[in-house]
């Protein structure tokens, strides 16, 4: 890969550039275009892969990983037709497919939701509640179908449109309510306890 002598970064740090300007350049050859986009939007895709293939951090840095060579080779044919963040998600949820197709899913890591549940400050017991209830949501998780996961992930976790996921799923705005309708029922009941 070339690298260019210009960068869409400013040099005074003040105004990122955009994804399209990053994308502009990394099909160019710039190393360090894509080097942004890694950074900006890998943590999310790592978050997201994490969370499909059941909390393993190899595998999700396997999935994000290839996620992002098939971004480098395919630059050219990204058309822009959905943001830059969206067509990512799609790489890491067809690449965490493929894997778990050739694998048996595995539990959940037990930090993996923590941001979900507000922590109560210098309160023991609301602490063992707290982990009791996000041991209680993984295990929820865990026993969704893989769409409705996936939906309810990239949802309520990733906070992306219906729009979105369809397009990061492979699916129509329909079925992914249709998920997501049915995944909350399930949620719901299995976490009626905790209401």
């Amino acid at each position: 890969m070339h690298t260019l002598h210009t960068s869409p970064v400013p040099a005074d740090g003040l105004e990122p550039a955009t994804d399209a300007a990053l994308v502009r350049a990394a099909r160019l050859g710039d190393d360090a275009a894509f080097g942004e986009l890694v950074d900006r939007h890998g943590p999310g895709m790592l978050r997201y892969a994490r969370r499909l293939v059941g909390g393993s951090e190899a595998d999700a840095g396997e999935v994000v990983q290839e996620a992002f060579i098939s971004a480098w080779k395919g630059l050219d044919s990204f058309r822009g037709d959905s943001s830059l963040r969206t067509w990512l998600f799609r790489l890491v949820h067809r690449r965490a497919v493929d894997l778990i197709r050739h694998r048996r899913p595995t539990p959940i890591d037990d930090d993996l939701l923590s941001h979900v549940i507000r922590v109560a400050d210098d309160n023991p017991l609301q602490d063992v509640m707290d982990s009791e209830l996000l041991e209680a949501l993984q295990e929820a998780l865990d026993e969704l179908p893989w769409n409705q996961r996936a939906a309810w992930l990239l949802r309520e976790v990733e906070g992306l449109g219906y729009d979105e996921i369809a397009h990061a799923m492979g699916t129509t705005v329909g079925s992914v309510r249709g998920h997501l309708h049915r995944g909350r029922r399930q949620l719901a009941e299995r976490m009626a306890r905790w209401r």
